[in-house]
């Protein structure tokens, strides 16, 4: 596959999301369990190049091969603690908008707020959120994975 476009990103926009990602990181969510979401966001949506990027920044991040392949199908796999669990199934919920998907519900938003607090679950809700704009951006214009960012 080759990308559609192929100028250099727009620096006023890449400023702005930089600094969405700076607040994000500095709101005390562990870096792996946000590369989780990010992860299982982009595996719903299909976006081969931010799984890819997931994967490497989980990597880098200290992250085993062996939870990395779980993810997908991270509710019957035993390699996940409860806080992980309570974000992905916030990521989840939140990515699956369409087709009559409830979307976040009490009782997922309730689990993840016994883990998180109200900083770091914005920054979880960011991370989503993000993931999905640029899930649909590099879906649009076809880009291929194998680049980092």
């Amino acid at each position: 596959m080759e990308a559609r476009l192929k100028n250099k990103p727009n620096p006023e926009v890449t400023a702005a999301i930089q600094g969405l990602i700076k607040a994000m990181g500095g709101a005390g969510v562990d870096p792996l369990v946000l590369d989780l979401v990010h992860l299982r966001a982009s595996q719903i949506n299909g976006c081969s190049p931010c799984v890819f990027g997931g994967v490497v920044s989980a990597k880098r991040h200290g992250e085993t091969d062996e939870r990395l392949h779980n993810v997908v199908a991270w509710r019957e796999a035993p390699f996940f603690t409860e806080p992980e669990r309570a974000a992905l199934a916030l990521a989840e919920a939140a990515t699956r908008l369409q087709d009559g998907s409830p979307g976040v519900t009490d009782e997922i938003w309730d689990t993840a707020a016994k883990h998180f607090d109200e900083k770091q679950l914005s920054a979880i809700i960011l991370d989503v959120a993000l993931t999905n704009f640029f899930n649909r951006i590099n879906r649009t214009v076809q880009e291929p994975a194998g680049q980092t960012w």
